[in-house]
């Protein structure tokens, strides 16, 4: 049998081939030269280069959380995998699957402080799922399916594979690997069913409840499309009221009537009452995070808790509940659903409990001061939602401000559509993520929503969309303010605006037009509806500089150590004097 010799760098397109890999989002450099000539004559991937290599990471997250793939980086040694690390931890933090491809200076150099040397895999080690440093040409192959496997099942995560450049260019007859392929195989192997036994609890339990509650997370998303069907489905069967961490959003209907919005930190106070209030809550693939739960002491108090998590270590990290159940969110549900079927158990009278719900809606947690001068930062969004909504366009977002508007005011019926940087709070994140949203979504509407602060992290990557012709649209809230700082300093710092004032900001008109893009600027609430129409009806890239009022808070919210239901609604701000000495400053 004629047995092909092949370098590590072939063997590497090889190996993302065999993995369905279609785009890698990279930056060449030194190190990964011999990769890069090997891309350059094969046509089975492409490759999309970004101007930083946090923009290939963001871009990846994007590609991945919109598509269900695992998004591909590539990446040169020492400052082109540093540049990575913070995409690569977003990534670790918000579950998403990611193989990062670093180049390293070669075997015999390392630990000499070789140019451009760094240990990669001590930097990234406590921010991936596993990571690699490739010695043996023979072991590439098996290394990268491992890596595959690793970064999509289970709780999905990045994963780093460090391939020195003697490495990339080593002939290895592509057979050797084959037996080391086999074993990788069977090294990973994460529980997706749920005990049998903990199951059939949870359903008597749910079945039970008088006051309950669904409390989904990005889980539900990362566990697929079937997930969010099923979690539909076990919702109409109990008929318990949906609400969702920042990133479950997507995974239940906002139109629903169970539909709770949001919780936590900046969510609904009807989401937040409903959880201190119910009787039992069933947590689907979130982690009772320290943005939802507020003081841990007062979170819940009388609720039995139910978690189901594909992530035993998330299991009582933060709150202790009273039933666990280990498995993939999809497969969980499935099997609730089927064993409430066979118990032909009928749900209780939740009459009562949606009625003291409907008494939290009427508090209208959502409202905010209408103006006639000036556009309201929460007016803009909802005049996006409804003007974009008929194109279900994909959303992605900066971190601020901004991004709690988006979360709050915009509406999602499907998951997918929603990519934001939850864990980390990466600012810089929007732009790169709607761009790899796009690559892998060529014919969807995908607009970042940013603030004019963040939007300057990596702001450009608009090369990227201007040279792959990406029509990506940019939509900039711009108060000239890093937003949340600001009101942080208002509310806690009796408004002493410490550097959170951008006092030097770019025209972002003609940014967009020295990027080949179209810009406009909307300053005028009656010339709203209109400049987001036009952004819609341009065929390329766009950036709207959408000026909005100055010091508007981000509301309703509870402060860091609060209780979940002391929120501070609009209309409980501030003393007048306070704000009007604000105003006077600016």
């Amino acid at each position: 049998m004629h047995v092909t010799s092949r370098t590590g760098a072939e063997t590497l397109m090889d190996s993302l081939v065999a993995q369905g890999v279609e785009v890698v989002f990279g930056y060449p450099g030194g190190a990964v030269l011999p990769i890069y000539d090997a891309l350059f004559n094969d046509p089975r991937i492409r490759h999309i280069l970004v101007r930083h290599e946090a923009g290939a990471a963001h871009a990846a997250e994007g590609y991945a959380r919109s598509t269900g793939k695992p998004g591909v980086v590539l990446v040169t040694s020492g400052p082109g995998a540093t540049n990575a690390v913070t995409g690569i931890a977003d990534a670790f933090m918000d579950s998403i699957p990611m193989v990062v491809l670093s180049g390293q200076v070669a075997t015999a150099m390392i630990g000499t402080d070789a140019f451009q040397e760094a240990d990669t895999v001590g930097i990234t080690r406590h921010c991936t799922k596993h990571n690699y440093l490739v010695k043996d040409p023979a072991d590439l192959a098996a290394t990268v399916e491992e890596a595959f496997q690793i970064a999509t099942t289970g709780r999905p995560g990045p994963v780093v594979i460090d391939i020195p450049k003697d490495v990339q260019v080593a002939e290895q007859p592509a057979a050797h690997s084959e037996p080391k392929m086999r074993a990788a195989r069977r090294r990973y192997v994460p529980a997706s069913l749920g005990a049998d036994d903990a199951v059939a609890r949870a359903v008597e339990l749910l079945s039970a409840a008088h006051a309950p509650v669904l409390y989904t997370g990005g889980g539900v998303i990362n566990s697929g499309p079937e997930a969010s069907r099923l979690l539909r489905e076990l919702q109409e069967m109990s008929g318990a009221p949906v609400t969702s961490t920042l990133m479950g959003l997507g995974s239940f209907p906002a139109q629903h009537p169970a539909w709770l919005g949001m919780l936590g930190m900046h969510g609904t106070y009807e989401a937040n009452m409903t959880m201190n209030r119910a009787d039992l809550i069933l947590c689907v693939g979130a982690r009772f995070d320290d943005r939802v739960t507020g003081k841990i002491d007062d979170f819940a108090p009388d609720a039995t808790k139910i978690h189901i998590d594909i992530d035993r270590s998330s299991i009582n990290k933060t709150v202790e509940v009273d039933l666990a159940i280990v498995g993939d969110c999809a497969r969980v549900l499935q099997q609730m659903i089927d064993r409430w079927r066979d118990t032909g158990k009928a749900p209780q009278d939740l009459s009562e409990w949606y009625a003291r719900i409907e008494g939290w809606r009427a508090r209208h947690s959502l409202e905010y001061p209408a103006s006639d001068s000036e556009i309201m930062p929460q007016h803009a969004i909802e005049r996006l939602f409804e003007l974009t909504r008929h194109r279900d366009p994909i959303i992605s977002t900066e971190v601020g401000q901004h991004q709690m508007w988006a979360a709050q005011h915009f509406h999602f019926f499907e998951p997918n559509k929603w990519l934001t940087s939850g864990g980390l709070g990466t600012m810089g994140y929007g732009l790169p993520a709607a761009i790899g949203a796009q690559i892998g979504n060529p014919d969807a509407l995908v607009i970042d929503i940013a603030g004019e602060a963040s939007i300057q992290m990596n702001i450009q990557e608009m090369g990227t969309a201007s040279q792959y012709r990406l029509p990506v649209k940019v939509f900039v809230l711009n108060n000239e303010f890093m937003g949340m700082v600001r009101q942080w300093q208002e509310l806690t710092y009796e408004s002493r605006y410490s550097n959170s004032y951008s006092e030097s900001l770019p025209d972002f008109v003609k940014l967009a037009e020295a990027y080949g893009w179209k810009g406009i600027c909307i300053d005028d609430p009656a010339e709203l509806d209109a400049g987001i129409e036009a952004m819609i009806a341009h065929d390329g890239p766009v950036i709207v500089d959408c000026r909005v009022a100055k010091l508007a808070n981000c509301l309703p919210m509870f402060r860091s150590g609060a209780a979940h239901t002391d929120m501070l609604l609009y209309g409980d701000e501030a003393p007048a004097a306070v704000t009007e000495e604000a105003r006077a400053a600016v």
